[in-house]
């Protein structure tokens, strides 16, 4: 493969190539038109659910951008205990929103969010060093599974892009707003198989590009709020208000919290294994240290806990541009975008449906990826196949049934409506009760685990003769062995 950069003098991983500063921005923007969406939902949703004004709204978006950035650099190119040093994008968690909601919708508002964020980050930067510890019980077979999920997860929001991202809208899954979506689809796929080289790495910015081109010609596009506001503004030290302390919203917030940083030691271990880079205890801790310290800061600026983003996962898979500086490029953009509130309007002018389209390649290769791991895991004389079964179980539960836990305790909502949450709870805990307990472990598994892969002949075929279980030289003794052979063939077979 054509290197397109130089690796830094005294570094030996792929994540520290250095690609001309051009290309980097140029790539780094790809990262930043794929996430932008889920960076700026939660303070929409919140400040909607809080009451505020458009002009409020404004500010909790201009600081989530500002945060995200900010957060993005320090986790791609660290100091000392803090970054992963990985190209991983930090943006503002969905995971809070319920809670937040639920807290910013009682007596002290917004400003008890602030407060439980700042007291729950604090707790997350204290447990780091304990919670790394469990990179060990995340082998191939936990971190195939996790990564997979992440990207069945992610598959719905490009759906719901491709609809149009609002399901109120009169046109929400208009025949024009999917068909715009699979005409970005179109336009990616069709770089990725004609174009070669660099632009071919391109191709989900390029798709973005002409598909929000062809919806402005067709007049799916406005960009008729890009020049209102202000151009250029310096983000608010404690906009909203001084924090306020609730236990209980304190309590709620920490749980959310340890979702978050499960999450994002998945995400820095599926990172790891696409990057194909040693990812060890001490760079798990130093990654989640710095989204809590970003998630400790967050509030003084206006905004939410920050985490890393799996979307973006997909695109590292997708475009084999593994450079942490890439994805620090990306994050300088997302730190203007916060000073530049109008380029944060052009950039959200970018149709939903259209990211949509894109979102289908980018989300889908991440579950390849997983699919990709998951196929170096040896399944022989061991339970692997029933934990990869029951992780995938348990994650697709909140996709396929989202009140699934309604009637559950609000904790288990918290946790378990996350699939990959729920995914990596449940792939940990079966790895270390099959695998790292050895206690009362069998010589031969179960017959889940046991049943070997068949291939299935057409009987009609000469060439090919009905499979029958037995060796190529072995001939059935009579009728009545044959039947027997074909009986059990046909129930290995179903």
């Amino acid at each position: 493969m054509k290197r397109i950069g130089h690796r830094v003098a005294g570094t030996t991983g792929p994540e520290d190539e250095r690609l001309p500063l051009g290309k980097s921005y140029i790539y780094g923007l790809q990262h930043i038109l794929t996430m932008y969406g889920g960076v700026i939902a939660p303070p929409l949703i919140v400040g909607g659910a809080a009451g505020l004004t458009g002009v409020e709204i404004g500010l909790l978006v201009s600081a989530a951008l500002f945060v995200s950035g900010a957060a993005t650099l320090l986790q791609t190119l660290g100091v000392p205990f803090f970054g992963a040093r990985l190209p991983l994008v930090q943006g503002i968690s969905f995971a809070s929103v319920s809670t937040m909601v639920a807290v910013a919708a009682g007596p002290g508002g917004l400003r008890s969010v602030f407060g439980a964020i700042m007291v729950a980050g604090v707790i997350g930067l204290l447990i780091s060093p304990f919670f790394c510890k469990i990179v060990r019980y995340f082998p191939p077979v936990v971190t195939g599974s996790i990564i997979t999920v992440i990207g069945i997860s992610l598959l719905p929001v490009a759906v719901r892009w491709a609809m149009g991202g609002n399901a109120k809208a009169p046109d929400w899954g208009s025949m024009s707003n999917i068909g715009l979506a699979g005409f970005s689809l179109f336009v990616v796929l069709l770089v990725s198989r004609l174009v070669q080289g660099t632009l071919s790495r391109l191709s989900i910015l390029i798709g973005i590009v002409v598909g929000t081109l062809f919806a402005a010609l067709i007049g799916k596009a406005d960009f008729s709020a890009v020049g209102k506001g202000a151009i250029f503004e310096l983000p608010q030290v404690f906009a909203f208000g001084t924090p306020l302390f609730q236990i209980g919203a304190i309590i709620s917030m920490t749980v959310v919290i340890l979702v978050i940083m499960t999450e994002t030691t998945a995400d820095i271990l599926a990172v790891g294994e696409i990057v194909e880079t040693k990812v060890d205890a001490r760079r798990v801790g130093d990654g989640l240290r710095a989204d809590m310290l970003a998630t400790t800061v967050a509030p003084v600026f206006g905004t939410f806990p920050a985490s890393a983003f799996a979307q973006n996962v997909g695109l590292v898979a997708i475009t084999g541009i593994k450079s942490r500086y890439v994805v620090a490029a990306g994050g300088s953009v997302l730190f203007a975008l916060g000073l530049f509130p109008i380029l944060g309007r052009l950039v959200a002018s970018v149709p939903l449906p259209v990211l949509g389209g894109a979102g289908i390649v980018l989300f889908g290769s991440v579950a390849a990826s997983g699919i990709r791991t998951l196929s170096k895991v040896s399944y022989d004389g061991n339970l692997n196949l029933v934990i990869v079964a029951v992780a995938l179980g348990f994650g697709v539960i909140p996709i396929a049934v989202p009140e699934f836990y309604s009637a559950f305790p609000e904790w288990v909502h918290i946790v378990f409506d996350s699939g990959i949450s729920a995914a990596s709870i449940v792939a940990v805990l079966l790895n270390i009760l099959f695998n790292e307990i050895k206690a009362g472990n069998r010589p031969t598994p179960s017959v889940v685990s046991a049943a070997p892969p068949l291939a299935v002949h057409r009987a009609e075929d000469p060439e090919h003769p009905a499979d029958t279980g037995l060796p190529a030289d072995t001939e059935p003794a009579d009728n009545e062995q044959r039947a027997d052979t074909a009986r059990t063939s046909a129930v290995r077979n179903e």
